[in-house]
């Protein structure tokens, strides 16, 4: 759980960046909200998706003992 968490603020800090460039560079200004708010709602949907999918499985062992 500890990468999955780390993977999603890393993502996150790199959407917004992105996101504070192109308002910068007054790119936002000519894209409806809607279109903006739908855009922010697949990539952070597609951030977990890749978040859950990279992160590492936990290693289970089974013991079996002769009786």
């Amino acid at each position: 759980m500890k990468w999955l968490k780390l993977y999603l603020v890393g993502y996150f800090v790199l959407l917004s960046a992105a996101g504070l460039a192109l308002w910068q560079a007054r790119v936002l200004d000519d894209i409806p909200v809607v279109w903006l708010a739908l855009g922010v709602i697949v990539t952070v949907g597609f951030g977990i998706i890749l978040a859950v999918v990279s992160t590492p499985r936990a290693v289970t062992t089974t013991t079996t003992r002769d009786v």
